[in-house]
């Protein structure tokens, strides 16, 4: 399998689903996907029950990291937030992510707490701090296929032309990739691609309902854009499914109704590998190999 680092070299464009844990990216990678996103706001949707403002904390996504490179071969795209804290922390999140098997690991600009890059009230750190974060990270990590991504959420804070701004540092700093985050309009994305195009793969962020407006995967190779998340969605998908499946359970008392949108016991357990996994323990119990 190529590296990211690798992939990026194409004209294609990169997409990549969101994920929150090793059974999502489970089925993303059986989907064919060439990639995931392992999105902040999801681990703290579906760990924490919460809003994406800075709860989850560098453990926590370390540890989803493990679970999911034990169970996916695929590059795994992680959202870091802020480093959780200044340059030093960076330094260990770098490090502890890339051990766990991260490819490509975003940092953004915000300050503490942070929130979900399409909410509003955000602020950010100076750009000689976030300079800074960027050039511990690229020193922190240990494989030059390890990805850095800086994000910057200046749009919404400081205007479009302070995000090109910052931008521009960000990359003069090392980071191998750039993503400046919700952008407004078709004419911002143009200019973005414009300005950066062939200096660094730039990312795009599809959310539903968000500040970008949402493309398909081919509008945004032709603008230029090298990689497309859609973070959220698969959350959003999962929680529409589960209120429809709960609230028919509630209402009817069984499961009946709802059977023909579900996977049943064997159907879930061919999905997952039980019956290669149950056959692998029975070939080591007898000493065959």
């Amino acid at each position: 399998m190529m590296t990211v680092k690798q992939r990026l070299q194409k004209e294609e464009i990169l997409l990549a689903p969101g994920i929150y844990d090793a059974f999502s990216a489970m089925v993303a990678e059986q989907t064919g996907f060439e990639a995931v996103y392992l999105s902040g706001a999801s681990i703290a949707y579906t760990t924490l029950g919460r809003s994406d403002v800075g709860l989850t904390t560098f453990t926590e996504v370390n540890e989803k990291i493990a679970q999911i490179r034990d169970r996916i071969k695929l590059p795994i795209i992680v959202d870091a937030d802020t480093g959780f804290g200044n340059a030093l922390n960076t330094e260990r999140t770098v490090r502890g992510f890339e051990r766990s098997g991260a490819n490509i690991i975003q940092l953004e600009d915000q300050s503490f707490p942070k929130r979900c890059g399409h909410l509003e009230g955000k602020t950010l750190v100076s750009t000689q701090e976030m300079v800074g974060k960027i050039q511990a990270a690229t020193d922190a990590r240990h494989n030059a296929d390890t990805l850095i991504m800086a994000r910057t959420d200046a749009v919404a804070v400081e205007g479009f032309e302070a995000a090109l701004e910052r931008a521009e540092k960000y990359l003069a700093a090392g980071a191998d990739v750039l993503f400046v985050e919700a952008v407004r309009s078709d004419e911002q994305m143009q200019v973005v691609n414009a300005q950066f195009k062939g200096r660094a793969p730039l990312l795009v962020n599809m959310v539903e309902g968000g500040k970008t407006p949402v493309k398909s995967t081919q509008v945004l190779q032709s603008l230029g854009y090298s990689i497309v998340i859609f973070p959220g969605g698969t959350v959003r998908a999962v929680a529409n499914t589960l209120q429809q499946y709960y609230g028919s359970l509630k209402q009817t008392g069984s499961t009946q109704a709802f059977q023909d949108r579900m996977l049943d016991f064997d159907g879930l357990n061919d999905l997952i590998g039980t019956p290669e996994l149950l056959a692998r323990g029975k070939r080591y119990e007898s000493g065959e190999r």
